[in-house]
């Protein structure tokens, strides 16, 4: 609650105070909750968790700091980002750590799915959201690929790309209460109206962050 909404409201309170030419907000496709489809940016929400109960909260309050004056506010949902410099203790680097040594970590049922959506990417979104001079107020747009990712087709990648033995052992780790076999974005909005488009698959980023770890590994 402290770090989403109410550092947000702070931040952007200060920053209507001295000026600025675009705001980006961070948001999460956790604001939607469980879908059994690629939500619209308008879809209704459902948040699952308290984290996504803060981060809608942000957004709606950015979408109100937007239209009260006039400013240039956006909001990008991301999905679920990965790269170098991700928390050890997320999925995607535990696999590339434990899958360097040979090991997979504990895993949920393999029908978990995700929109993965590398983290060049999703800079370039923020970059390309934040030169854009006129969002609609309060303007909200999905970061994500547009193709969900199982988690055996996660493992099925990590094993095949690190030479991985191991096999995973389905089911040893508890599901989440957020947890979802269907989590994928509609990406439409953003493709049409700033431009941005992923540019890796997800092997081709888990090819790039597996090789980002091996040359800083110490």
């Amino acid at each position: 609650l402290s770090t989403n909404l109410l550092f947000t409201m702070s931040l952007l309170d200060a920053c209507v105070q001295v000026g600025f030419e675009t705001f980006v907000n961070a948001g999460s496709s956790s604001e939607y909750g469980s879908k059994d489809h690629a939500p619209g940016e308008d879809e209704s929400l459902d948040s699952a968790s308290l984290y996504g109960v803060t981060k809608a909260a942000a957004t709606i309050y950015c979408g109100f700091v937007a239209r009260r004056n006039k400013a240039n506010i956006c909001t990008l949902r991301l999905y679920s980002v990965f790269g170098p410099f991700e928390d050890s203790a997320r999925l995607m680097p535990r696999i590339i750590l434990l899958g360097l040594a040979g090991t997979l970590p504990p895993l949920a049922r393999p029908d978990l799915a995700h929109d993965f959506v590398y983290v060049g990417d999703v800079v370039d979104a923020f970059l390309m959201a934040a030169n854009e001079p006129r969002h609609e107020a309060g303007a909200i747009y999905n970061v994500g690929t547009g193709i969900q990712v199982s988690l055996k087709e996660v493992v099925d990648t990590a094993r095949e790309h690190l030479g991985i033995e191991a096999q995973p052992v389905w089911g040893s780790m508890p599901d989440r209460e957020w947890d979802t076999s269907v989590w994928v974005a509609d990406n439409r909005k953003i493709r049409e109206r700033i431009g941005w488009q992923p540019a890796r698959s997800f092997k081709q980023g888990f090819i790039e962050m597996v090789e980002w770890f091996r040359a800083n590994l110490p």
